[in-house]
């Protein structure tokens, strides 16, 4: 694996983990839906690789070109926005890595691409909630 794409493994791996610990919460905390938070959990556990020692020495946010937020990122007009944009963090991210990882691991792709869907059945399964 090249220390490039290590890099975005990182930063995806990363960036999947908070988007889905930001709705994980959301439905535990605010919405009181166990079945939902557990099941966000459980996503969240399993988006691990076996090689976290190579992303860590991988990293380089000092060298990160977009590391500044953009006016959108840091405006939220209620917390269905929060909840709506940690999905699709979260979707895209699982495949960004679901694509990068086909380098090097299939069955790790597949674990990725399984994510991205389990996201987007809880997105839509629970698309009628009010806020």
């Amino acid at each position: 694996m090249t220390n490039e794409n290590l890099r975005l493994i990182d930063a995806n791996l990363n960036r999947l983990r908070e988007g889905v610990r930001v709705v994980e919460d959301i439905y535990r905390y605010i919405l009181n839906d166990k079945e939902t938070a557990s099941k966000l959990k459980q996503l969240r556990h399993s988006a691990r690789v076996d090689f976290y020692d190579k992303l860590l020495e991988s990293r380089d946010i000092q060298n990160d070109v977009l590391k500044t937020s953009i006016s959108s990122e840091q405006t939220r007009a209620n917390l269905a926005s929060i909840l709506i944009a940690n999905f699709k963090r979260a979707q895209e991210s699982a495949r960004v890595l679901e694509e990068f990882c086909k380098l090097y691991d299939k069955t790790l792709s597949e674990v990725f691409k399984s994510i991205r869907y389990e996201l987007y059945d809880i997105e839509k399964r629970n698309n009628e909630i009010s806020f």
